[in-house]
């Protein structure tokens, strides 16, 4: 069953980051679909907080993966796919330590390694209302 939120300011994002992490209180690994702008990125930092990172939280454009450290010191993976030539340059960065790490991981472009993905991952769709700018967020 999908699940729908209509975000209309960003502190909306705040309740939908504790919603989606006590919806799927077992899954690690995150995929936010959407396009360009959107807020993927925007999304992960509300989730980031609500998991107590102690760092800072930023797309790894260039870096492909960013780590964050929680305050209890767990590690969290943030991956940003765009610039990713190929599926080969995932499997270089060794994606099965960070998937299969039981840390969680955020993935945004992950159609550009859609079968790699694990059966358990939480799909999120992000959309852009065309009319008003406010965010429709199912997961």
């Amino acid at each position: 069953m999908k699940t729908k939120y209509l975000c209309k300011i960003p502190d909306d994002l705040n309740i939908v980051a504790d919603k989606l992490l006590n919806n799927y209180p077992s899954n690690r690994i995150f995929a936010f679909y959407g396009k360009m702008g959107v807020g993927k990125t925007t999304l992960i930092k509300a989730i980031c907080k609500n998991l107590k990172v102690a760092d800072i939280v930023t797309s790894p454009t260039f870096s492909i993966i960013n780590e964050y450290k929680t305050n209890d010191n767990n590690s969290i993976f943030h991956f940003d796919l765009y610039r990713l030539k190929n599926i080969n340059e995932f499997y270089d960065i060794g994606y099965e330590d960070y998937f299969f790490s039981d840390s969680y991981c955020f993935i945004e472009w992950p159609e550009k390694i859609q079968e790699l993905l694990p059966c358990n991952y939480v799909k999120i769709q992000i959309n852009q209302n065309e009319t008003n700018n406010d965010r429709i967020i199912e997961f």
